[in-house]
């Protein structure tokens, strides 16, 4: 089963269950899907994504929430952080589980020695290696200083 009937599965049974938090999660997700796929609509005709325009669509949904969380917080409004927590929570469901540090460095090192990578000049082929593998698995945000430091 691919992401885009996992969602619309998810879907179904939320409005079966009479969730409502989590069906409005979920419309978000389908929302967005949709909205990729009218913009590739109108580039090549087709309007179709895969599993890993899906997962960069979770990714983004997943940071979003979180700095909205974080600034919730600092505002003292820990209701709507709370809300942000919990939508993050049904996102998640949908992501592949994260790699822990150690994980990612040999991911890291691993691209480094495929690609025969020796210079900060070979950092966009890594990161676009890395992220071809291992969207939604990983942080790009913190995996770029990584990368450049082992570059450096």
């Amino acid at each position: 089963m691919d992401m885009h009937e996992r969602v619309n599965t998810a879907l179904k049974q939320a409005m079966k269950d009479k969730a409502a938090d989590r069906l409005t999660t979920l419309r978000l997700i389908n929302a967005a899907i949709k909205d990729q796929e009218i913009a590739l609509r109108g580039a090549d005709g087709n309007g179709q994504i895969g599993d890993a325009e899906i997962l960069a669509i979770l990714g983004k949904m997943t940071k979003q929430r979180k700095e909205s969380a974080r600034a919730y917080e600092e505002g003292g409004r820990l209701d709507l952080a709370e809300r942000e927590l919990s939508e993050i929570e049904v996102i998640e469901e949908f992501l592949p589980r994260q790699m822990d540090d150690d994980e990612v460095d040999a991911a890291i090192d691993r691209v480094i020695s495929d690609t025969g990578a020796s210079s900060i000049r070979d950092m966009g082929k890594i990161m676009g290696e890395l992220k071809g593998k291992y969207t939604g698995q990983m942080d790009f945000g913190a995996v770029g200083p990584k990368v450049k430091e082992k570059l450096c």
